[in-house]
């Protein structure tokens, strides 16, 4: 039933083919924050990689062109898992597409597995973050390293509070917001925002160290292509990106 479905997936299963075809192509993915995210990330040479969240598979495929051993994909919903495993077949048996829901224990990996966790706009998606980041911590090896990104918390204040009202920064807010550029009809798309302490206390409650924090600005390809949004964008913040570790 759908009621029985996590909010990635029932946000995702309206529009997964079309995501796959234009999402990262967008410039607030490919000028915004796939660059600033990617600036985290280390060289992964030889690396087991557990990309949690993996979408349709372009941030997997990436990681293994970067030299990645092997790279697990997870994602809740089945339509990406489908079109993940498509994307992914060229690369064989270095790679492992499950899917799963990151609310709950991730039962096919093993303790310290993994040399790096990506999470790539997925934790707003799930509204404890805890529980997460302690299966993050078991399974990635000492000295492992984890990116994620996720909503500015200001940024997201920001539009909340334009479209809903104003309301208590402080506090944590379901909201749900209609996205336009991916045709017709339009995806509603339901997440949580939250304070700034809420992003990265569990994280730390986890046992992660913090490494380095990027807000993420747009590059000038994004002037290119949208010269309106970027001057908006250049001032107003809307992605934070941070690295972690394992010690």
């Amino acid at each position: 039933m759908a009621e029985d479905k996590s909010i990635g997936e029932r946000s995702y299963e309206q529009f997964a083919e079309r995501y796959a075809e234009y999402g990262e192509c967008k410039p607030h993915k490919a000028y915004l924050e796939t660059p600033a995210t990617r600036s985290l990330i280390p060289d992964v040479q030889g690396w087991h990689i557990l990309d949690a969240g993996c979408g349709p598979g372009q941030h997997s495929a990436w990681l293994l062109e970067q030299g990645a051993a092997l790279v697990t994909a997870t994602d809740v919903t089945p339509d990406f898992i489908r079109l993940a495993k498509e994307h992914l077949a060229p690369y064989g048996k270095r790679t492992n597409v499950v899917q799963a829901d990151l609310t709950q224990p991730l039962d096919f990996m093993e303790d310290k597995q993994c040399d790096m966790v990506l999470c790539q706009l997925v934790l707003h998606y799930i509204k404890d973050w805890l529980p997460v980041c302690g299966e993050f911590f078991r399974v990635l090896k000492p000295g492992g390293v984890l990116v994620f990104s996720t909503g500015h918390p200001f940024g997201d204040w920001l539009w909340v509070s334009r479209m809903y009202g104003q309301h208590n920064y402080f506090d944590t807010v379901q909201f749900d917001a209609q996205w336009s550029g991916f045709g017709e009809p339009r995806p509603t798309i339901r997440s949580y925002r939250r304070p700034l302490e809420e992003i990265l206390n569990p994280f730390l409650r986890a046992g992660f160290e913090l490494e380095k924090v990027v807000e993420a600005q747009p590059n000038e390809e994004f002037a290119n292509s949208d010269p309106k949004r970027y001057e908006r964008l250049k001032h107003t913040p809307s992605f934070l990106c941070i690295r972690a570790r394992k010690p």
